[in-house]
Parts: structure tokens; C-alpha cells; sequence
């Protein structure tokens, strides 16, 4: 059972300099040692027990570190990704010797900024090892709540990581942060738009224009309507009512499909407007395989379950090995899988076969709230 370690919600000013003066990443050896993040100066718990004359091996055995996972938003992609983590980490700790301690520092920030920033606060006072943080808008908090401690973190489902302004480049990130991202092929998901409507004149563009991970990508969209002359359609939301009325409002401009990429806020709200998109006769075109599971006629992307065991794996490197974040390149999972939802393809009428050769691989889902 997780221990929730969402506590009474502080100003963001309290948090932000409860975080810069609490140090830590305590990891208890077989011995009983303590290492801080003060006392290491940065370093991790596996180079410091080098130093004290100990290899990596003997160092390791037996260790217990604590990880913090740090999760958005309920959603089907981002809950498919923690458990995936979870039991990459266990899989790990058998093979390796030690525990990854993550039950009793795995939170869920809801979506709300100051959540976010006390949960970093939490994590810091308890001497966490190592923070994953799920999603974009997360891994900036843990981001700046770990400038000064240098904790590690290693993000997962950061979309664009250089434009978010969290690595310099994907070879050398730089600093105390690395991690897996799912960015997006747009032009590949467009493609799939006109395969299935040749002769398409108006697109959607659904989005919360607030979200990092749909910036890029909803450009890129534009520029592929441009050069194809077809029209296109913004309608943007930050909640859920809005992504609703957003909705509503492509229907009334008689889109002819709508797009969305790997956007939380829409992805939270799908399972509330996927019928009115069927009744209109609209398919949506959306980012990620959880869109599909919650109703919208397609979802193509990365693996979210193999997102989430790579990115166990980089958190194990680093506590491990010693790994150093800032020489891990950022992992960018390729695309390619098409994920149908197959009861809302038959209430659209669509033949979903012509898509099979555009992709790697196309699956079928029925509208369901989580993956099993």
C-alpha cells in the first residue's frame, strides 16, 4: 500500500526555500552508514562508498535507496507508466541485491502547481535517493526543487525536454537530470488523418495551450495543414469543462477530425467528450494509446509500459552504479504503434485496415478507464 505523503499544501514561496535549505540523499549501507547529499557534495551514495575503500558490488548489496515518484495527474498513460516502474524497480532489486524503497515516497500531485512543489519539499525532507516525476509540468518542479541538493532525477513522459528547458541536449543533459521522453511524430499521426480522410478540408486542433508537450507539436500540425491547404481549427482548454465546451465548439465548426498530442489536461477530460465527437461523426487523432482506451478513435505513439521500465532502468544506473545524470542521454522511444479503439471505429464507420501499412503496428482497445 502507497503511504501518501501529500501533506498540509504551504505557499509556494515557504516550499520553495523549504526545498533549497533542506539537503539530503540518505542511503542506510549493511553497516549502518548514512550518506547525505551534503556530505557526498553531489555524489552518489555508490561513489562515496568507493571512496571509503569499498567497491560498487559490496557497496550495493544490501542497500536500500528511496525513490520518489511523483505523478501529474490520474490518467490512463501516466498510471500505466508508474506501475511499470514500480515493477521494473522490483524486478531490479532482486537482480541486484538491494531495495528500492518507492511505497512509501510515491505521491500524485493532481494537476495543482503547489501540490507539486510540497511534494518536493516532502521528498527532500525525507532524504530521498533519487525523484522520478511523471509528465512534463512535474519534472520542472522536482527540476528547481533539486538545483541546490543535486538529487538525482530522471523524468518519464517529458515530451520535449531541451524546449522545456530542462537538458541542454539529449546526448549531455547536463546537470542532476535525465530521463525518457515520448515525443511525438506528428507528421506521422497526420498522415494517418488524410489516410483515413483523403479528402479532408478542416482539422481540429485540441489542446491546452499551457501544456509544454502540445507547443511543438501543435505547430507542427499547422505547418503540415499549410502546406497541404487544409484548414484547421483551435480550440484550447485548462480544465476539464473548458477541454468540454472546447469540444463542443469544433463540433459546431464542423471539423472533419481532430488532433491532439500527448496533452494531460485533454487526456484527463477524453472520457467526457469522446461521444460527442462520435455523434458528430468526428474521429480524434490523439498522442498516446490511453486517448483510445478512453474513447477517442485513435492514440499512436511510444510504448508507455517500455517508457516506464527504461526509465527504472536509468534510475537503477544511477543509484547503482554510480551513474552520473548529467553524461545519461535522454532515452526517446520510437514510434509507430497505432492503438484503435475498435467500438468507436465500428460507431464512425471507419475501416481502420488502411492504416496497417502506415505503421508499425496497430492494436485494438475497447473504452475503458485504465489499462489492465
Amino acid at each position: 500500500m502507497k503511504r501518501s505523503i501529500i501533506r498540509k499544501i504551504i505557499a509556494a514561496a515557504v516550499v520553495m526555500s523549504l526545498a533549497a535549505a533542506v539537503t539530503g540523499c540518505g542511503s542506510t549501507a549493511e553497516n549502518g552508514a548514512s550518506t547525505t547529499a551534503s556530505e557526498a557534495k553531489g555524489e552518489t551514495v555508490a561513489t562515496a562508498a568507493a571512496d571509503n575503500g569499498e567497491t560498487k558490488d559490496s557497496a550495493a548489496s544490501g542497500q536500500t535507496y528511496k525513490v520518489g515518484i511523483v505523478q501529474y495527474v490520474d490518467d490512463a498513460s501516466l498510471n500505466q507508466i508508474e506501475k511499470a516502474i514500480e515493477k521494473e524497480l522490483d524486478a531490479k532489486g532482486a537482480e541486484l541485491g538491494v531495495t528500492f524503497d518507492y511505497a512509501d515516497y510515491t505521491s500524485n500531485g493532481q494537476a495543482d502547481a503547489t501540490v507539486l512543489n510540497q511534494i518536493a519539499a516532502d521528498l527532500i525532507a525525507d532524504n530521498v535517493d533519487i525523484i522520478i516525476p511523471i509528465a512534463t509540468p512535474t519534472a520542472l518542479i522536482m527540476q528547481t526543487a533539486t538545483e541546490e541538493n543535486k538529487i538525482p532525477v530522471v523524468f518519464s513522459a517529458v515530451s520535449d525536454p531541451i524546449t522545456a528547458g530542462l537538458v541542454e541536449s539529449l546526448d549531455a543533459p547536463g546537470a542532476n537530470i535525465t530521463g525518457t521522453s515520448d515525443g511525438l511524430n506528428t507528421e506521422a499521426v497526420m498522415n494517418l488523418i488524410t489516410t483515413v480522410k483523403p479528402e479532408i478540408k478542416k482539422i481540429g486542433l485540441l489542446y491546452n495551450n499551457s501544456e509544454d508537450a502540445s507547443t511543438t507539436p501543435i505547430a507542427e500540425a499547422k505547418e503540415y495543414c499549410e502546406k497541404n491547404g487544409i484548414e484547421y481549427v483551435e480550440k484550447t482548454g485548462t480544465n476539464n469543462d473548458e477541454v468540454i465546451q472546447a469540444a463542443d465548439a469544433l463540433v459546431a465548426e464542423k471539423v472533419e477530425a481532430v488532433f491532439t498530442p500527448t496533452d494531460n489536461t485533454i487526456m484527463t477530460a477524453e472520457l467526457s467528450i469522446y461521444e460527442k465527437f462520435i455523434d458528430a461523426g468526428i474521429p480524434h487523432f490523439c498522442g498516446a494509446d490511453s486517448f483510445a482506451l478512453n474513447g477517442a478513435f485513435l492514440g499512436y505513439g511510444v510504448n508507455y509500459e517500455e517508457l516506464g521500465t527504461v526509465t527504472a532502468d536509468m534510475a537503477a544506473d544511477i543509484l547503482v552504479n554510480g551513474k552520473d545524470p548529467a553524461s545519461i542521454g535522454v532515452e526517446k522511444l520510437d514510434n509507430g504503434i497505432a492503438t484503435v479503439n475498435s467500438e468507436t471505429a465500428e460507431a464512425l464507420s471507419i475501416d481502420y485496415s488502411v492504416i496497417s501499412d502506415k505503421c508499425e503496428e496497430v492494436k485494438e482497445v475497447k473504452t475503458a478507464e485504465n489499462f489492465e
